[in-house]
């Protein structure tokens, strides 16, 4: 018989007693039916959700102890990581994946991505009649065979222009629901009218002689008009430069020069957590191109124009229809920069292909559908604006655009009163939404899914996301800007445990290997090329050499991508990931992953964050562990008691969790947040040691020690 939940325990996390007796009896019926581990766990795990947990509202930390409880003593090697969400019985019959299968008398999800995998073309063909792709002449064929696979020529002979596959929703259905910090109401924006200034942006750059090829820089928050930007420059057979609005006036000024941007749409200044950003200031500094400016919604901030500067209102004008200009597939759209955390970043072009592999992601692994409504905080700057962009529009379904901090509780009533029913986010904003509670109580019952991408998330954060919505799914997603989407996700068809992946992405295959290249159950990621979506160039630098020369072939001897994480591979199908190989540690001979030390760490009473590196204090090439970490109270920094607390616990959890030869903390440093590399993407090892150095030779300046153990604040 199955040990059972104790009353006790239940009231020492918050519930009273007669509630707890009544989870008790509740929750200890459930667990006697079904006895055993495995398939038994995961039947009394999915009985306990639907009979007690979505109808007896309390605590988090209830729902958490009950997790753990049910799912105690699992072998994660041989039965798989503990899922906390199960597909309904008629996923197959409502997702678009369950009836792409039906189609091709496919019954099981592993099967379907085996044949998406073995007949890549006629996986493409399919996906593009599915979506709905528009194109002026019609490919003839999916992919040239005589090309490589290093650079796949796909849909030869085609035209097309990407954005009119993005109308083909009814004119009058609400294509963007708009808020922005301090202001309460949502503005509608419909296809019809989205078409329109498509349009007027698309004249208005004709107006100003802008080449016909030129590259167009976006460097502004996510807004309609923003999206109407995007698509008019687009429309017109331009491309897009992806600037985030977060760089400073120096990184603003590398991305043009590299990307020899002609003009730049920008904002003269938005509201974030209380504070107006001045974004068409930076570019001042930067003394960017010509700049088309909107206008500012920081109350009393109206920067002045320079001479050859314009407005929104003076660009866009009032003309309209524009014919979009027909272009071959393998011109560009895009110019979208990698995070650039150790030289110059990356400048990744993207095609009139790429987008297609973020509509085929969305519909199969996301199941995006026409009567959603999709929020993901991100804009231009990240491959997620772009991804989101096509993601909703060619499906007709409605994003969701706030502008402002979602850190904040008002970001997350937008969420509810927009009926978001996708809701994509990184780990850093669940980790704050955690700490600080900063969502409980909202009413998220529309969402029928979040996804999580940026950076590897964390079990118990992403338990706690599906919670707050009555445990919906995480579909989490992890790619890059030179895949156009993902390598490895998750489906509505298939169970969600929380920080892990259930399969590669469709129509694309990867492989693991060890240091010498032989098949692991962990190790570095080698994708499998070709498919639609992967980059083929790079403005800056050489692309075989980045992605391809140099590196392992697989067991047949086939060409293999170079992508730079680490995997694992656990039981019953499931993925977990382990950061990138620029963040592995090797302590005393012992290898592991950043992310393995930050998940034994992290959950300390008084910490939010935490970053460990390896640090070489005396030049010796003996590697010592130091801890970045980020307090609760930011006003703790310098607080000397809690950094030997930090150390001496975090000492403990890594010798009792991980391995004793890497449990010798050495120092903590403790920093009101974690330098960001993007997005919630912390920097990796080479950045803070490069931090660390800095201080190190600060502190020996003062008369310090930089290798004894210090507090140093930021």
């Amino acid at each position: 018989m199955p040990t059972p939940v104790r009353a006790e325990a239940l009231e020492a996390l918050g519930l009273t007693p007669a509630k707890a007796r009544d989870w008790t009896q509740a929750t200890n019926r459930v667990l006697r039916k079904h006895p055993g581990r495995g398939r038994a766990q995961d039947a009394a795990w999915r009985e306990l959700v639907e009979t007690v947990l979505r109808a007896r509202p309390t605590p988090f930390a209830v729902h958490e102890y009950l997790y753990a409880w049910v799912y105690r003593g699992r072998n994660e090697a041989r039965q798989g990581p503990a899922p906390a969400w199960f597909p309904p019985a008629d996923a197959l019959s409502k997702t678009n994946v369950g009836r792409v299968m039906k189609g091709l008398v496919i019954r099981d999800f592993p099967a379907f991505h085996r044949w998406t995998t073995g007949h890549r073309d006629a996986f493409w063909d399919e996906l593009l009649r599915r979506v709905g792709i528009r194109f002026r002449r019609t490919p003839k064929t999916v992919r040239d065979k005589k090309s490589s696979v290093r650079a796949p020529r796909w849909l030869p002979g085609a035209e097309l222009n990407i954005t009119e596959s993005c109308f083909r929703a009814p004119a009058d259905k609400p294509a963007i629901l708009y808020g922005h910090e301090g202001v309460g109401h949502i503005t509608t924006l419909t296809y019809g009218q989205l078409d329109r200034l498509a349009n007027q942006v698309a004249h208005g750059l004709d107006r100003l002689r802008v080449g016909s090829r030129a590259r167009v820089a976006l460097y502004l928050p996510m807004t309609p008009e923003s999206v109407a930007a995007y698509l008019g420059v687009l429309r017109s057979g331009r491309s897009v430069v992806g600037i985030a609005d977060a760089s400073a006036p120096a990184d603003l000024a590398k991305r043009i020069r590299i990307s020899r941007a002609e003009l730049v749409i920008t904002m003269d200044a938005y509201v974030r957590d209380g504070k107006p950003l001045k974004v068409y200031e930076k570019v001042k500094k930067a003394k960017g191109p010509r700049a088309i400016v909107l206008a500012s919604e920081a109350r009393g901030v109206a920067t002045p124009l320079r001479p050859e500067d314009l407005t929104w209102t003076a660009f866009v004008g009032d003309r309209a229809p524009y014919a979009a200009q027909a272009r071959k597939p393998d011109e560009e759209t895009n110019i979208l920069f990698s995070s650039g955390t150790t030289k110059d970043p990356k400048a990744i072009v993207w095609t009139q292909t790429t987008p297609i592999k973020c509509v085929v992601d969305a519909y199969l692994h996301h199941d995006v559908q026409a009567d959603d409504v999709v929020a993901w905080p991100t804009s231009y700057g990240w491959m997620m604006g772009p991804w989101l962009t096509f993601a909703a529009l060619v499906h007709g379904a409605t994003m969701a655009l706030y502008n402002g901090s979602p850190l904040s509780r008002a970001f997350g009533e937008f969420v509810s009163r927009a009926r978001v029913t996708m809701l994509g986010v990184v780990p850093k904003l669940v980790r704050s939404w955690k700490a600080n509670a900063t969502m409980e109580g909202l009413d998220w019952s529309r969402i029928r899914r979040f996804s999580s991408t940026g950076e590897t998330s964390d079990p118990s954060e992403m338990f706690y996301l599906m919670w707050l919505a009555g445990y919906k799914p995480v579909i989490e997603y992890c790619g890059g800007t030179e895949i156009g989407g993902g390598y490895i996700t998750g489906t509505m068809v298939q169970p969600a445990a929380p920080a892990t992946f259930t399969t590669a992405a469709c129509g694309l295959d990867f492989l693991i290997l060890d240091d010498k290249g032989a098949p692991a159950r962990r190790g570095e990621v080698a994708l499998v090329p070709p498919s639609i979506g992967l980059s083929t160039r790079i403005l800056n630098y050489d692309h075989d050499e980045e992605y391809f020369d140099g590196f392992f072939r697989g067991p047949d001897g086939t060409e293999l991508r170079r992508h730079g994480d680490q995997l694992e591979r656990l039981g019953a199908g499931f993925f977990r990931h382990h950061g990138r190989l620029d963040d592995m540690i090797n302590l005393n001979g012992v290898k592991t992953s950043v992310e393995e030390i930050r998940a034994a760490i992290l959950h300390q009473p008084d910490v939010y964050d935490v970053k460990p590196i390896a640090v070489d204090v005396e030049g010796k090439g003996q590697r010592v562990l130091v801890v970045y970490a980020v307090p609760k109270d930011k006003k703790r920094v310098a607080d000397r008691e809690l950094a030997a607390r930090i150390q001496a616990e975090s000492s403990r959890r890594i010798k009792e969790h991980l391995n004793p030869l890497l449990s010798n903390v050495h120092e903590v440093v403790l920093v009101p947040e974690l330098p960001q590399a993007g997005p919630g993407k912390t920097r990796t090892q080479r950045d803070f040691l490069k931090d660390y150095q800095a201080r190190a030779g600060a502190a020996a300046g003062n008369g310090k020690h930089a290798a004894r153990a210090r507090v140093t604040a930021r």
